[in-house]
Order: structure tokens, then sequence, then C-alpha cells
């Protein structure tokens, strides 16, 4: 396969994986304000989408650790990054068949760590940048902003425990418009550069610039625009799941998780910590429905959350693993490798189109049977 063609095919993937991103994580930026109504939701993911745009061009600082800091460029190729973005793109479809807010991060360093893996060996992989870039925020992350939302919100509650009821609902839920658009323009400034890495990585592999390049600035605008239009089209189940399934939000709740969720992506993306914004949207969500008293709090949908999030590094490059080792037999294992990728996708939506979540029954859960069945336990 003449190289040229191999670096297109890889960035075409890589726009895809960003596409599958953005609706994937609409809900780290939107669910809150779509559950309490500050926002409706197709306003909601029009703004996200907007945002998401403009956030891309904030910082590259979490686009290069991704390219020149997690696997060593010097011994993988073109071929190898497109098997680890297969593995990132399926597992981030299947989880969103099942409304569950895996992390798109996670599912995309984990791709190109088992492809990278098996056609350069463990050598090739840079362990200390993954347990200090990725993996160390992984953990601390969600558990900082889940308790900077609890103490975010029994501050709010307690400032404005005198004052009318229905006053309180309407300030809040104008400040969640603002607090819910800094979500989605961190969500742009961090996720849509995991993107603009690889694709820089892609082009420093195949020669076409320079080791330890930052990404151009057309591959600023392809991220920055890829991931904005899924955004806009709408991650709805995971909406479903971060807006109602973990607890019933309040709009002063909403807008403590939001702040939460922005100061924490926009601090690591500053410092370059590739981290997961499901991940820290989720434990801010979880904070906040702690941080309200007697607020009823469904923890084992956090235990299924982190399940997912367990699963979805290893997962991710077991898939990468096995399409780069199909890959590595030439030109037809890598068209292989994309037919499957293609016929799995499809039949991944084809069992979406069954039960279909919209912009117009995203709040509907009353025949959700884990909402029906699943008890609720107060803070």
């Amino acid at each position: 396969m003449d190289l040229s063609l191999i670096v297109i095919v890889v960035i075409v993937t890589a726009l895809a994986f960003d596409f599958t991103n953005g609706f994937h994580d609409t809900a780290n930026a939107m669910a809150t304000s779509i559950a309490t109504g500050a926002l409706k939701p197709k306003v909601a993911v029009l703004i996200a989408g907007v945002l998401n745009v403009v956030g891309a061009f904030l910082s590259v600082e979490v686009a290069k650790t991704i390219s020149s800091g997690l696997v060593d460029e010097a011994r993988i190729s073109p071929v190898v990054i497109f098997a680890g973005l297969v593995g990132a793109i399926l597992w981030n479809l299947l989880t969103w068949l099942l409304g569950m807010p895996s992390s798109s991060s996670h599912a995309l360093f984990g791709g190109l760590i088992g492809a990278t893996l098996v056609a350069a060996g463990a050598g090739a992989v840079n362990f200390g940048a993954v347990l200090s870039k990725v993996v160390l925020p992984a953990v601390i992350s969600p558990v900082l902003a889940g308790v900077i939302a609890l103490v975010a919100t029994y501050l709010a509650y307690r400032t404005t425990s005198r004052a009318d009821d229905g006053t309180v609902k309407r300030g809040f839920k104008i400040g969640q418009i603002g607090s819910a658009s800094m979500v989605a323009l961190a969500h742009g400034t961090s996720d849509a550069q995991k993107t603009m890495g690889v694709i820089t990585l892609t082009l420093i592999t195949a020669g076409v610039l320079a080791p330890n390049s930052g990404p151009p600035f057309w591959v600023i605008l392809g991220s920055g625009l890829a991931i904005g239009l899924g955004t806009y089209l709408g991650g709805w189940r995971i909406i479903r799941t971060l807006g109602k399934r973990v607890s019933e939000i309040e709009t002063p709740q909403g807008f403590a998780a939001e702040a939460s969720t922005t100061a924490v992506i926009l601090t690591s993306s500053h410092l370059g910590f590739a981290l997961s914004t499901t991940q820290v949207a989720t434990g801010s969500i979880f904070g906040a429905g702690a941080g309200r008293r007697l607020a009823a709090v469904r923890w084992s949908v956090a235990g299924q959350m982190a399940i997912a999030w367990i699963l979805t590094l290893p997962s991710a490059a077991i898939v990468g693993a096995v399409a780069a080792w199909a890959a590595s037999t030439g030109v037809v294992g890598t068209v292989i490798v994309a037919l499957v990728a293609i016929a799995v996708a499809a039949g991944i939506y084809a069992a979406s189109r069954r039960r279909p979540v919209t912009a117009d029954n995203v709040n509907d859960v009353d025949d959700d049977a884990a909402i029906r069945h699943e008890p609720a336990v107060p803070a």
C-alpha cells in the first residue's frame, strides 16, 4: 500500500474516532443542564458543538503528550496507529450502545498501546509516561472532581437556604447556561487534542513532520470540526445515564458539577495531562448528588461505571493488538481490518435503532428498567 494512501486512511480514521468521541462525550457538558431544564436538548448540543470547535484552539499540550510522549514514534508505522484507532472506535460505539459513559481517551490510549506492543514490543511504549500522564490522572481526577462538587453543592445550598426557592432555581438555571458552556469549551480543549496528537504522530511516523513537532493548523481545525459535529448530533443514551440514572439533579447541583468539571479539565489540559473528561464529569455529578442533603444517589450505577472504566483501556488494547497483528500481514490484512471494523460498527448502529434515544425522550426514564427496580440511596 502506498505510504501516502495509508496516511490518508489513518487521518480519516482518526477524524472518525474524533466524531465518535464527540457524540460519546456530549453528556459530559450537557447532561445536567438538560436534566434540570436549564437548556433544551437541541439547544444544548448546538452550544456544546460550537464551543468544542472553539476549545480546540486553546491549547496543544495534551496533543504533544500523545504525539511524542506515550509511544516511540520511530518504531511504529501509520498502520499501527490505524489498528489502535480501530480498537478505540469499536469500544466507543459499544459503550455508547449500552449508554455507559466510558472514557474515549482511555479507549484511544488502550488501542494505541495494544497495537504498539504487538508491532514493536514493550520497549516502544513509554510506561512511565503512561503511568504519570494517563493512569494516575484517571485515578485522581474523578475523586478530586467529586470532592470539589460535593463541597460546592453543600455551599450552594447553605448560602441560598433562606432565599426564595423559585428565585434560587431561576438563578442557578441561568448560571448553568454559563457553566455548561464552559464544560463544552474545556471538553474541546482536552479531547480534540487527543485526535490532534494521533494525526501529528501519524505525520511524524510517515516522515512528513519532524520529531516533537506540534500539530499544524489544519490538524487543529479538522479535529475541532469533527468533535464539534459529533457533539452536535448528541449522545442521547449517555446523556440519559448521567442526567437521570445517577441522581435526580437540581439546578444548584448541576451548576456545582459543571463548575467543578471545568476547573479540573482546564487545569489538566494546561499541564498536559491526558485525563478522561468523562470520568471528571461523572465524578462531579456523583459529588453533586452526594452534596445535597437527603439526595437519592444510585451508587450501584457508580459501580457499573467503574467497571467500564477499568475495562476500557485493556479491552481497547486487545482489539488494537488483534487489528495490528492482522494489518501487519500486508495490504490484504489492513483491508480486512477496515472491512471488519465497518461491519461491526454498522451492526452496533443497527442494534441502537431498535430502541432509539433521542432529544425528545432523553429525559423520559419511566420505561427504564434500571430506574424502576434499582434503589436509590440517600446521601
